[in-house]
């Protein structure tokens, strides 16, 4: 596997961030600390889940996870392995929860992904 460029690592911080703003804006929903730790805890999971995910859109289509069907292996690895990761630390996976986290992070990871897509066909040549 190639060594991550730069992009790639910018690429990576993006799911990153979002994951945590994700696991931020949940526990301010809930009335829950907002302290970094507490963050932390919530988004692990989450975290390890894009963490596979890129390894699958990697290995898989052989590049990094730019693109919106690169990148939902990352969005179903983060709900996927971070429901999974919940489960077995005892952090619990109710139903809405899994249908809150599914939406918001299939919006989250593959918004931006959909949103980059579409500015680079816009600036693109031929639409100077």
């Amino acid at each position: 596997m190639k060594s991550l460029t730069a992009k790639a690592l910018a690429l990576l911080a993006i799911d990153t961030l979002l994951v945590v703003a994700f696991a931020a804006i949940g526990r301010r929903s809930h009335e829950e600390s907002s302290a970094l730790a507490g963050v932390v805890v919530t988004a692990w999971p989450f975290l390890a889940g894009i963490a596979v995910g890129w390894l699958i859109s990697i290995t898989t289509f052989g590049a990094v996870p730019g693109t919106v069907r690169h990148g939902i292996p990352v969005w179903l690895s983060a709900v996927a392995v971070g429901m999974f990761l919940r489960d077995m630390t005892g952090r619990g996976i109710a139903a809405s929860f899994v249908v809150v986290a599914t939406v918001v992070l299939g919006a989250f990871l593959l918004g931006w992904r959909a949103l980059a897509g579409w500015l680079n066909r816009w600036e693109g040549p031929g639409h100077a």
